[in-house]
């Protein structure tokens, strides 16, 4: 009865992780052989993991990306690909979203840039960082929404606080004027403080031209190339492949 009170009280003081190890260890009579203070310390580590796991659990499913379960280490390496395992490694690893950086990553339809901008926002998350994943081609319609409904100014606030930006298929489609100058505010909330992950199928000498405006895009490119880091994916099409790979099965 005693212990059923005081799984209750770690319950309603919110600390389920430790009432989820107090009833494991209740059940394994292995742990009468530790002591207090090491039973203790067990329950606090799992406390803390509990905690760690959650908040995960929630910045991932605030960040929307389009594949949720990619993850570096399952980056594919390849040969032809044009992806080294140890450069993406070292940037997943690295100060990139603390130092504010741009990631690049350009290639052809189906070579994986989505997969690999949403392995690197994944591994953000894992590691306590803010992420949320945009379409280009769909931003301007949702810019507009959110002009005429007037949540704008507190999007764009809220977005400036985000430690990882993903901006999936950049250059695919053409943009307005409007949204040239959206893309413009956001870029600059960002510049040096947050990270932002672009990928396209057009060559970053491109984009220039793609923005449309010179003024606009100097200022953008001048922003999104300040501290960046590029991998151009080569090879065939993994959807390709994952079609054969299927049909050989």
């Amino acid at each position: 009865m005693m212990m059923n009170t005081t799984l209750e009280q770690l319950r309603s003081l919110r600390l389920a992780g430790m009432a989820t190890g107090l009833q494991e260890q209740l059940t394994q009579t292995s742990m009468t052989a530790m002591s207090f203070e090491e039973r203790l310390a067990l329950l606090v580590d799992r406390e803390v993991h509990w905690r760690c796991d959650k908040r995960q659990a929630r910045l991932l499913k605030a960040a929307h990306l389009k594949y949720p379960q990619a993850c570096i280490e399952d980056v594919d390496t390849r040969g032809g690909r044009g992806l080294d395992r140890s450069a993406v490694m070292s940037l997943a690893l690295g100060n990139w979203v603390q130092g504010g950086h741009s990631v690049l990553i350009t290639g052809l339809t189906g070579s994986g840039k989505t997969w690999l901008a949403c392995a690197l926002a994944q591994y953000a998350c894992r590691r306590g960082h803010t992420a949320l994943y945009q379409r280009v081609p769909r931003l301007g319609e949702e810019l507009r929404v959110r002009h005429g409904s007037g949540t704008f100014g507190k999007w764009l606030l809220a977005l400036a606080k985000t430690d990882v930006l993903v901006l999936d298929d950049w250059g695919m489609a053409g943009i307005d004027a409007q949204t040239r100058s959206d893309l413009l505010e956001m870029i600059d909330d960002r510049a040096g403080n947050k990270a932002t992950i672009i990928t396209s199928q057009l060559p970053i000498e491109h984009w220039h031209t793609w923005i449309g405006d010179a003024t606009i895009a100097d200022a953008i490119l001048d922003r999104v190339l300040h501290k960046n880091h590029r991998f151009n994916l080569t090879g065939e099409t993994l959807r390709k492949s994952a079609i054969l790979n299927a049909q050989a099965a």
